[in-house]
């Protein structure tokens, strides 16, 4: 992008858009593409990893669109790209986008002007209240029936003093039995790397808190989870034509999905 919108400071990263240009695409600014390339010199993989986990949030939202599920609700959307939400999951879904970037939600409006069964509302992970009651969630999405809720690449950018364990407590609550919870968080490898990548996200628009596998397992409590259970996500029921998984890195992205019962 070349010019800014109104209300918005280019020169500040976003992790959306700094998102957007690991993913190849042109939605971002200098200062992301900036941010971005520091991320990059220190885990080279991560334009990589991106991709997997687009690529895992598409499987998971096939997986559960055969089997049943369908209505989505998308929190942290992200800028959009091929293979969204409602594409995978076929024209008679309903599913609801939100995102509290104002530049993802003037695209995502542009995009899905006049889609059948599709809405963007702003909200923000930290208040998940205020996302399931809005106006959009209520008149597009019913919680007495399964719903697939999607948080994906998005909570390793909650603090712990956000409470991240009793933000999906509060989602979980609201699910009915049958639905599922779909969930990617970036971890840690070397403490050298988390340390540079934090001070990178310390100046966009939001910190990142990398966990490890000891502390994402449990942010599925009380929810089922689904095999191959919670994994590398190029190794979630990956398809023969993907990529291949990472290699020498780790549990970069973890990734996994769980039902209610």
């Amino acid at each position: 992008m070349d010019e800014a919108p109104p209300g918005i400071n280019p020169h500040i990263p976003s992790v959306a858009r700094m998102y957007d240009y690991y993913l190849g695409g042109k939605d971002n600014f200098r200062s992301d593409r900036e941010a971005a390339e520091k991320v990059l010199a220190v885990v080279p993989e991560t334009r990589q990893a991106a991709r997997e986990n687009r690529a895992f949030m598409q499987r998971a939202v096939r997986f559960l669109a055969e089997r049943g599920i369908r209505q989505f609700l998308d929190i942290g959307t992200g800028l959009p790209t091929q293979g969204n939400v409602h594409e995978v999951a076929g024209p008679d879904a309903r599913v609801l986008y939100v995102d509290n970037d104002p530049i993802v939600l003037t695209h995502a409006r542009a995009i899905l002007s006049g889609a059948e069964g599709v809405d963007v509302t702003q909200g923000d992970l930290r208040l998940p209240e205020a996302i399931l009651d809005s106006d959009e969630a209520r008149r597009l999405l019913d919680f007495d029936e399964p719903i697939a809720i999607l948080v994906v690449a998005v909570l390793h950018f909650v603090q712990d003093s956000d409470k991240p364990e009793h933000i999906l407590g509060r989602l979980k609550e609201r699910m009915a039995r049958g639905s599922h919870l779909v969930l990617s968080h970036a971890c840690p490898n070397r403490p050298v790397e988390s340390e540079d990548i934090a001070s990178v996200y310390d100046l966009a628009t939001s910190g990142i808190r990398l966990r490890d596998r000891s502390e994402i397992t449990p942010l599925f409590d009380g929810l089922e989870l689904v095999e191959p259970g919670l994994v590398n996500v190029a190794e979630w029921r990956p398809d023969v034509a993907e990529l291949a998984p990472l290699q020498g890195v780790g549990d970069y992205l973890l990734g996994g999905v769980a039902r209610k019962l």
